[in-house]
Protein backbone atom coordinates (compact mmCIF):
# COMPACT_ATOMS: atom_id res chain seq x y z
CA UNK A 1 0.00 0.00 0.00
CA UNK A 2 1.51 3.58 -0.99
CA UNK A 3 0.05 7.10 0.46
CA UNK A 4 0.76 9.94 -1.45
CA UNK A 5 0.02 13.12 -0.04
CA UNK A 6 -0.02 16.37 -1.59
CA UNK A 7 -2.22 19.83 -1.08
CA UNK A 8 0.35 21.47 1.40
CA UNK A 9 1.40 25.02 0.95
CA UNK A 10 1.84 28.15 2.65
CA UNK A 11 -0.94 30.62 3.07
CA UNK A 12 -2.24 33.17 5.76
CA UNK A 13 -4.03 32.75 8.77
CA UNK A 14 -8.17 33.15 7.69
CA UNK A 15 -6.98 31.09 4.54
CA UNK A 16 -7.56 27.82 3.36
CA UNK A 17 -5.99 24.55 1.90
CA UNK A 18 -7.38 21.08 0.71
CA UNK A 19 -4.67 18.32 1.17
CA UNK A 20 -5.29 14.99 -0.52
CA UNK A 21 -3.98 11.66 0.07
CA UNK A 22 -3.91 9.32 -3.20
CA UNK A 23 -3.74 5.34 -2.19
CA UNK A 24 -2.33 2.81 -4.36
CA UNK A 25 -4.48 0.01 -3.37
CA UNK A 26 -7.74 -1.12 -4.82
CA UNK A 27 -8.88 -2.13 -1.14
CA UNK A 28 -8.84 1.60 -0.60
CA UNK A 29 -12.95 1.40 -0.11
CA UNK A 30 -12.69 -1.53 3.16
CA UNK A 31 -10.26 1.10 5.14
CA UNK A 32 -10.70 3.45 7.46
CA UNK A 33 -8.65 7.02 6.94
CA UNK A 34 -7.12 9.39 9.32
CA UNK A 35 -5.30 12.75 8.95
CA UNK A 36 -2.41 13.60 11.65
CA UNK A 37 -0.33 16.38 12.08
CA UNK A 38 2.97 17.30 13.42
CA UNK A 39 3.92 20.73 14.71
CA UNK A 40 8.10 21.47 14.97
CA UNK A 41 8.78 19.52 18.26
CA UNK A 42 5.79 18.56 19.08
CA UNK A 43 4.05 15.10 19.06
CA UNK A 44 2.44 14.01 16.08
CA UNK A 45 -0.88 14.65 17.00
CA UNK A 46 -4.92 13.04 15.69
CA UNK A 47 -6.81 15.61 13.21
CA UNK A 48 -9.45 13.88 11.72
CA UNK A 49 -10.68 10.26 10.75
CA UNK A 50 -13.46 9.18 8.46
CA UNK A 51 -15.03 5.05 8.66
CA UNK A 52 -14.68 3.13 5.35
CA UNK A 53 -17.84 4.33 4.08
CA UNK A 54 -17.50 7.87 4.65
CA UNK A 55 -20.79 7.75 7.41
CA UNK A 56 -18.92 8.43 10.55
CA UNK A 57 -16.66 11.12 11.34
CA UNK A 58 -14.48 12.55 14.12
CA UNK A 59 -12.21 15.53 14.80
CA UNK A 60 -10.14 16.63 17.59
CA UNK A 61 -11.71 19.73 19.12
CA UNK A 62 -9.70 22.76 17.93
CA UNK A 63 -10.15 21.65 14.12
CA UNK A 64 -14.14 21.25 14.20
CA UNK A 65 -15.98 23.50 12.29
CA UNK A 66 -13.37 24.34 10.61
CA UNK A 67 -12.00 21.41 8.82
CA UNK A 68 -13.57 18.63 6.92
CA UNK A 69 -12.30 14.99 6.61
CA UNK A 70 -14.14 13.71 3.42
CA UNK A 71 -12.96 10.37 1.05
CA UNK A 72 -13.82 9.61 -2.76
CA UNK A 73 -13.91 5.32 -3.09
CA UNK A 74 -14.16 5.55 -6.77
CA UNK A 75 -11.00 7.67 -6.69
CA UNK A 76 -9.15 5.90 -4.08
CA UNK A 77 -8.27 9.91 -2.41
CA UNK A 78 -9.00 11.09 0.82
CA UNK A 79 -9.32 14.72 1.49
CA UNK A 80 -8.92 17.12 4.50
CA UNK A 81 -10.15 20.51 3.35
CA UNK A 82 -8.87 23.22 5.96
CA UNK A 83 -10.53 26.81 6.37
CA UNK A 84 -9.90 29.28 8.89
CA UNK A 85 -6.56 28.41 9.33
CA UNK A 86 -4.54 29.54 12.12
CA UNK A 87 -0.60 29.70 13.05
CA UNK A 88 -1.49 26.93 15.21
CA UNK A 89 -2.82 24.58 12.77
CA UNK A 90 1.14 24.78 11.43
CA UNK A 91 2.92 21.22 11.15
CA UNK A 92 3.56 17.93 8.59
CA UNK A 93 -0.24 16.18 7.78
CA UNK A 94 -0.18 13.34 7.42
CA UNK A 95 -2.12 10.73 5.72
CA UNK A 96 -2.57 7.08 7.39
CA UNK A 97 -4.70 3.95 6.87
CA UNK A 98 -6.77 1.84 9.76
CA UNK A 99 -9.08 -1.35 9.90
CA UNK A 100 -11.74 1.08 11.78
CA UNK A 101 -11.72 4.71 12.52
CA UNK A 102 -9.72 5.54 15.47
CA UNK A 103 -7.68 8.71 16.95
CA UNK A 104 -4.96 6.66 18.13
CA UNK A 105 -2.18 7.66 15.82
CA UNK A 106 -0.07 3.79 16.84
CA UNK A 107 -3.41 1.62 15.55
CA UNK A 108 -2.81 2.80 11.88
CA UNK A 109 -0.84 0.54 9.90
CA UNK A 110 0.49 2.85 6.62
CA UNK A 111 1.47 6.11 6.58
CA UNK A 112 1.34 8.80 3.60
CA UNK A 113 5.21 11.12 3.67
CA UNK A 114 3.51 13.69 5.00
CA UNK A 115 2.70 17.84 3.36
CA UNK A 116 4.06 20.62 5.19
CA UNK A 117 1.46 23.39 5.94
CA UNK A 118 2.56 26.66 7.34
CA UNK A 119 0.24 29.47 8.06
CA UNK A 120 1.63 32.69 9.03
CA UNK A 121 -0.22 35.64 11.11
Amino acid sequence: VQLQASGGGSVQAGGSLRLSCAFSDGAFSSYALGWFRQAPGKKREFVATISWGGGSTTYRDSVKGRFTISRDNAKNTLYLQMNNLGPEDTGVYYCAKDDSATEVAGSYDYWGQGTLVTVSS
